[in-house]
């Protein structure tokens, strides 16, 4: 292969964190609106610690704006977005609609992903014709009664028929996904225009090499979460040039010496990457860490989420949020909230990180987060190296026991835990 870019791994990486809007100020031009066009694809969760993933992406890369602001960004009337399958359960750009019809046509021949499609489908989908939009509540409710995966066949039946595009998810009400007919939601025009297998992944494999700056075969892959045939459908472009990504070798990354080991977004290689890196703590399930070998490759920062962990085996804590500061993954908090105070109920700064050097960055990111969910306090309960950086101006340390907040009740408190108890008000934002 000729025309190979080299890069080395420090110049990917600050390519990577401006593909991802996470350098300079022009990142925030936009909003909510620009930023998910920016990363092709938000990935939503359940859970909700300080915020839902969703929520704290946009927060990431755009600081203090309203949470409701987010919401009615990504979900407004008429539609903006819509929820589909790409590297998990996504908030998609309305544009891209076309782009996943290789994936609902893969499962209308499948008939079969999580659950047997039951019987009764085709009147589902003349209720929500009728009726809709609607939410399974409207349908007899979401569950049987067992395990959260054990649905009921109104559920089956709706997921079904969003997966296939028959109805479309583009707004929430209390959590619950609302359904209505494609052709309701999805512009017209969309709606007809039909693409192959090979122009869909053409097309997303641009729109996530874009999204991802640098990028090899694998993360690719994950972003779109691809296999079998579709998977071979990608190596064909990529190595035809249609998708328009230039091959590069980024110094250390796995690969053979003298060919690629991975591919760019030529516009991201024109200009070196300039502008204030941000602060701040980052979802499990944001983009620039989702996928945990491409998280250790570029920034060697070994993550695991401990959710599914037994409590007692957890080394970080329940919800771990890596904290970006400096172009660079810093560290981990788990955090949580008691009241209007933000606990850190675990604060770990990587090996060899000096607690001093870092002390700013980590009450930037702290305080940043406290305030944007309405806390006026911020407690450290336990903090690696254990040793709380000195008092200044704008913080006073003192020590503290550790708070109701904490669920690791079979751990005791460590002897250095830490409370962040006051800034000056000139640190307010």
């Amino acid at each position: 292969m000729t025309g190979i870019t080299d890069l080395t791994a420090d110049e990917a990486r600050r390519v990577i964190l401006r593909a991802q809007g996470l350098i300079g100020a022009d990142a925030r031009k936009g909003g909510t609106h620009a930023m998910l066009r920016r990363l092709g694809a938000v990935q939503l969760d359940t859970i909700s610690v300080l915020a839902r993933s969703h929520e704290l992406v946009a927060y990431a890369r755009l600081g203090a704006v309203g949470r409701s602001k987010i919401e009615r960004a990504y979900w407004h009337n008429p539609a903006q977005s819509f929820e589909y399958w790409c590297h998990a359960a996504c908030i998609l750009p309305i544009e891209h609609w076309p782009l996943y019809s290789f994936r609902r046509r893969a499962y209308r021949e499948r008939r079969y992903r999580w659950h047997e499609v039951p019987d009764g489908v085709d009147k589902l989908l003349d209720q929500v014709r009728e009726s809709g939009p609607l939410t399974t509540s409207d349908v007899g409710g979401a569950k049987n009664g067992g395990p959260w995966w054990d649905w009921s066949e109104s559920k089956i039946g709706l997921e079904w028929l969003l997966d296939i595009g028959e109805v479309v998810c583009s707004r929430r009400v209390g959590w619950r996904r609302v359904y209505d007919l494609a052709e309701r939601v999805v512009p017209a025009d969309l709606l007809a225009e039909d693409l192959s297998d090979e122009e869909c992944i053409t097309r997303l494999a641009r729109i996530a090499g874009r999204s991802l700056g640098v990028a090899n075969r694998t993360d690719l892959i994950d972003f779109l979460r691809l296999k079998g045939k579709h998977s071979a459908i990608l190596d064909e472009v990529l190595l035809s040039g249609a998708v328009g990504l230039t091959p590069v070798s980024v110094t250390g990354w796995p690969g053979k010496k003298g060919l690629a080991n991975a591919w760019a977004d030529p516009a991201a290689l024109e200009s070196e990457p300039r502008g204030r890196h941000r602060t701040t703590l980052l979802s499990p399930f944001d983009s620039l860490i989702w996928h945990r070998g491409r998280t250790q490759r570029v920034f060697d920062f070994a993550y695991q989420l401990e959710l599914y962990v037994p409590k007692h085996k957890r080394v970080h804590g329940y919800f771990t949020m890596p904290l970006l500061a400096g172009g660079r993954l810093i560290g981990r908090v788990d955090p949580a909230r008691a009241g209007t105070t933000l606990v850190a109920r675990q604060l770990s700064l990587e090996p060899g990180l000096s607690a001093a050097k870092w002390a700013d960055a980590v009450r930037e990111a702290l305080w940043s987060a406290a305030e944007w969910v309405g806390c006026d306090t911020v407690h450290v309960e336990r903090a690696t190296p254990p040793r709380a950086p000195p008092d200044t101006e704008r913080d006073r340390i003192a020590s503290t026991p550790k708070t109701q907040a904490d669920d690791q009740t079979d751990r005791p408190p460590s002897e250095s835990a830490v409370c962040v108890v006051h800034r000056h008000r000139s640190r307010a934002r």
